[in-house]
């Protein structure tokens, strides 16, 4: 599956699965996140394929297609998020989770007048995907465990995220959340 949009008609990106290519394992290579998101280019670099291999998940490379530079990637699974219908009681409903979610730091040092790119593949790739699969399956929500910090998480709110109220999140921090995501905050929008 490959798309391709453009930034103001000057960058060319387009989306496609880990495996879609065979030059997708050396960008993989070249990636860098962050220095608070290690954990985002540990999983692509060393969990990602596995996953993609046991179907625990799907992950979607974001390249330039002038330079074919990696840009960034994202990973989508299937869940379940739990939330407080009323008072003391809790239901459970289907959703997907933006699991991993993360541009290069390489490509940004590299072309510094492309801004907004993590909002930019969130509009332009996660969401169509996602109504995409919503289309053939019951989805109620995307979710998204941030880390906690309140740069990250205002950023997840102009992109249409919101936190559910302080006692529900600590229903979901103790019941719902994985392992992998201990300490990160749970987000979700509806669809």
């Amino acid at each position: 599956m490959i798309e391709e949009l453009s930034i103001e008609d000057t960058v060319l990106l387009s989306v496609e699965q880990l495996y879609d290519s065979s030059e997708n394992i050396d960008l993989i290579a070249e990636f860098e996140a962050n220095e608070k998101g290690k954990g985002l280019e540990y999983y692509l670099k060393q969990a990602a394929e596995h996953d993609e291999n046991t179907g625990l998940a799907r992950t979607y490379l974001v390249k330039d297609t002038v330079t074919r530079e990696l840009v960034g990637y994202f990973s989508l699974r299937t869940g379940l998020i739990t939330i407080q219908v009323k008072n003391d009681s809790f239901d459970s409903y289907p959703a997907i989770e933006l699991s991993n979610f993360a541009v290069n730091v390489l490509y940004k040092k590299k072309h510094p007048e492309v801004e907004g790119l993590g909002k930019y593949i969130f509009r332009s790739f996660v969401m169509p995907l996602v109504y995409k699969i919503a289309k053939y399956v019951g989805v109620y929500s995307l979710y998204i465990y941030a880390l906690p910090e309140e740069k990250l998480i205002s950023h997840y709110k102009t992109m249409g995220f919101t936190r559910l109220p302080q006692s529900q999140e600590k229903f979901v921090q103790q019941h719902v959340k994985p392992k992998y995501d201990e300490g990160c905050i749970f987000m979700y929008q509806t669809i």
